[in-house]
């Protein structure tokens, strides 16, 4: 499984975005997840963090993708992404594979 989410803009700070990436070790038992945030406001620098998931947490992210029928869905009548920016989310499960922008 790999999850990503990210949101961002371009505004009078730059571009400043926020994301979120969860990725399995080959392992299938546990995962890496890891989170980005780059804001510019007050001369911020990008900030970068990562930490290893436990089994029982990635077992729980996925029966909470599973349960929600995201699958399912798509985002063909969502609004597009405009000048004040945006925000995408990127499943994939199995041989399944889901992408959103909005």
């Amino acid at each position: 499984m790999i999850s990503t989410s990210d949101t961002s803009h371009q505004g009078r700070f730059g571009h400043e975005f926020l994301e979120f990436d969860v990725r399995v070790f080959p392992d299938g038992r546990s995962a890496l997840a890891r989170y980005a945030n780059n804001s510019n406001y007050r001369n911020d620098s990008l900030i970068r963090k990562e930490m290893c998931i436990s089994d029982l947490l990635l077992s729980e992210i996925k029966r909470i993708i599973r349960k929600s029928e995201i699958m399912k869905e798509d985002d063909t009548r969502w609004p597009r992404r405009n000048k004040d920016g945006g925000q995408e989310l990127e499943i994939h499960m199995g041989t399944e594979q889901i992408s959103f922008e909005v």
